[in-house]
């Protein structure tokens, strides 16, 4: 057995190792008597087994496979027998433990024997700092570390524990884009997996293992999320912080879900989302949280409107809100005189704002516009309502004079207020999206064209987010004839989509589109979206190559296959930006 010259020889521990042979070779007047001598020192000290040894020479096997062999039978029964010691409970046991940490922790640095010291370190509760300043410095040993002595190295260490996170964080926003951009998939829909699956991802899980039960390791991740949702405004930040506080919650991590302020909370809404409703209760418990945030503790507002910016979210309450708006309808109500409906427009307001709330501190709910309720909703109700009337009138017996004086009364220019709406209130402008995704669903070509003259003036350029443009290209992807109609080309491309042209994603999620529909486009209309596609040096590499992907697909005139439409239910290292206030202190 050898070791190279290190802090901690085998002299340490009473073996004699390299530095002993050296001095007994320079000092001997027989050298092979000198090696036989520290072989037998050194050697198994079983006198029962001595007799075998010459017999194994005879079969050709060498001393040091042997040796090696009897070695790693030995560690795995003595590290069994350490992780028995480290089941039992009490101070006898940390006694014994501290015990076999002095006695081995010099050979850490011997490979072979590491095995033994890690897992008399990943069974101490509570390790000394000057065996982890050794594991630190060395960056050998830390890569062999495991998780469970790692974490008491990160909770005094920000920036490497920063470093380990750092590519999880990368790994999990280049997962959600692909799925959002990935334009050979057309049955892989962004809303579709449960909030149970997706909490199951490789990255969520690595991140609740690393954090095990330790405060200290999850309010550090809770701080680079924040952070990186500043530095990017990157909604997936949001998401993240949401399915991780839910992948601890399934782990029932009570020390970090019992002080988490949102836990409840988050909680009760992953239910309404799983179950894709609310109801009265489940009404009642997310009004109460958001209620009685106490004086004193106004920053949980902050992290309750991130976990409502998660699309996922964002999604669930717009989706619900036009539900409401559709049973408004049936039913002769007024958006005001129902008490879930303003709730989702509440929280919808509150998520809506999160960047803002943390980015500025001021930890204040947003007030909700009460013309949103009041006039632009009841606007947007009327376009419902001329929805339905053109959709009964295809189902009455045909008449041109009738059918053309229906279309007329119920297919002109929007009401003013849902123009002007959605131009001042961003809550008002996601309304108007997940109505467009609405008529869209229902192939309602009248009522697409009617919101797409106004849907590119929404506020802060919300309808051009990913999220929703991948829900719209996923819909239009499954009404392909309409492509064929100069009429629907206009009010699609040129009227929404080429406003937002001078931003990448929005070229991305029209190419996935021409992808599927090219081979109905007039080739007039197919030669002027190729044209105005067309990257420069300013887009990404990712739009060249789908561009040029596309134009290959073009040429050689292959019609895509759409699979069955779906229900749907509509790399970045840590930047160095002022952190908000600790999550601990909020607690």
């Amino acid at each position: 057995m050898t070791s190279s010259r290190s802090e901690f020889p085998l002299e340490a521990v009473n073996v004699n190792g390299p530095n002993y042979l050296k001095q007994a070779l320079l000092n001997c007047t027989d050298p092979l008597k000198a090696i036989e001598q520290f072989q037998f020192t050194n050697g198994i000290l079983l006198p029962s087994l001595r007799p075998m040894l010459p017999l194994l020479d005879l079969h050709g096997m060498r001393r040091l496979d042997f040796h090696t062999s009897v070695v790693e039978e030995l560690r795995e029964k003595l590290i069994s027998h350490i992780n028995e010691i480290g089941l039992k409970q009490g101070p006898e046991r940390d006694k014994k433990l501290q015990e076999l940490l002095v006695k081995s922790f010099p050979v850490v640095k011997v490979k072979s024997l590491r095995p033994i010291v890690m897992c008399i370190l990943r069974n101490i509760p509570t390790i000394d700092d000057k065996y982890l300043k050794v594991l630190v410095r060395d960056r050998e040993l830390y890569e062999d570390t495991n998780t469970e002595v790692k974490r008491q190295i990160w909770k005094d260490n920000q920036s490497l524990f920063g470093d380990e996170v750092s590519p999880l964080l990368s790994q999990y926003i280049t997962e959600k884009e692909n799925v959002l951009f990935d334009h050979q998939n057309s049955t892989t829909h962004f809303f579709g997996p449960s909030p149970k699956v997706r909490r199951q991802g490789e990255v969520v899980q690595k991140l609740a293992h690393m954090i095990g039960t330790s405060v200290k390791l999850y309010d550090m991740v809770l701080q680079f999320l924040r952070t990186l949702f500043l530095r990017t405004r990157n909604v997936h930040y949001c998401t993240l912080r949401a399915e991780l506080l839910m992948a601890l919650h399934d782990l029932e991590v009570q020390d970090i879900i019992s002080v988490d302020p949102c836990h409840k909370f988050t909680w009760c809404l992953d239910a309404c989302i799983r179950e894709k409703n609310v109801d009265i209760k489940r009404s009642r418990e997310l009004q109460g949280f958001l209620d009685n945030v106490k004086r004193g503790q106004e920053q949980v507002l902050g992290d309750l409107s991130i976990t409502l910016c998660d699309p996922y979210a964002i999604n669930f309450l717009a989706t619900s809100a036009i539900k409401i708006v559709q049973h408004l309808i049936n039913n002769e109500g007024m958006p005001r005189d129902n008490p879930i409906l303003i709730l989702l427009l509440r929280m919808l307001a509150l998520g809506l704002s999160a960047w803002v709330m943390i980015d500025s501190q001021d930890f204040k709910e947003p007030k909700l516009d009460s013309q949103v309720v009041t006039k632009f909703i009841p606007a947007l109700m009327s376009l419902v309502v001329d929805d339905q009337i053109r959709q009964l009138s295809t189902k009455l017996p045909h008449d041109e004079r009738e059918a053309a004086i229906t279309l007329i009364e119920h297919s002109g220019s929007l009401p003013d207020a849902v123009e002007a709406y959605i131009q001042e209130s961003p809550v008002a402008s996601i309304l108007a999206m997940y109505y467009t995704l609405h008529v869209t669903r229902h192939k309602d070509r009248s009522g697409l064209l009617r919101v797409l003259t106004v849907l590119g003036n929404c506020k802060d350029d919300r309808a051009y987010e990913d999220p929703f443009l991948h829900s719209l290209v996923a819909l239009l992807m499954h009404i392909p004839d309409e492509f064929a109609t100069p009429d629907f080309c206009t009010g699609l491309f040129d009227e929404f989509f080429f406003a937002g042209l001078t931003k990448d994603n929005v070229t991305r999620h029209l190419l996935k589109l021409l992808w599927y529909v090219h081979h109905k486009l007039p080739p007039n209309r197919l030669h002027t979206l190729i044209k105005a596609l067309q990257p420069t040096h300013q887009h990404g590499e990712k739009v060249h190559a789908l561009y040029q992907a596309l134009q290959e697909k073009i040429n050689t005139q292959q019609e895509p296959i759409v699979t069955q439409e779906m229900d749907i239910d509509v790399n970045s290292p840590l930047m160095s930006v002022p952190t908000p206030a600790p999550f601990h202190q909020t607690i």
